[in-house]
């Protein structure tokens, strides 16, 4: 889904393939919300299984989880309390770890 025209309070998200299984397969999905913590949590009430992978137990973003709103770092930003328009973007990038092992 796209969201061309919708009002300020609703955002793209772009989902990566690790976690579009818990959002029916979709690229990217319409979420509301006045800032990016907001976004977040209605994609998770919307797609439940999704919050354990975004959010940690106490509420914050999980430390593996990147997010980026128009290309820019939301931990850079304001983090969660960054403010979100219109015609705003969030991408979901989850942290890749690992490397090759020694010889």
């Amino acid at each position: 889904m796209t969201a061309p025209g919708y009002a300020a309070g609703v955002a793209t998200i772009r989902i990566p393939p690790v976690l579009r299984p818990s959002v029916g397969g979709e690229k990217e999905v319409i979420a509301q919300g006045d800032d990016v913590g907001a976004v977040l949590r209605d994609l998770a009430r919307s797609h439940p299984q999704t919050e354990s992978q975004l959010f940690s137990p106490d509420g914050e973003l999980n430390r593996y989880v990147n997010v980026y709103l128009n290309d820019e770092d939301v931990r850079v930003l304001d983090g969660l309390r960054t403010p979100v328009g219109g015609d705003d973007t969030l991408v979901i990038l989850p942290a890749m770890a690992g490397g090759a092992g020694g010889a």
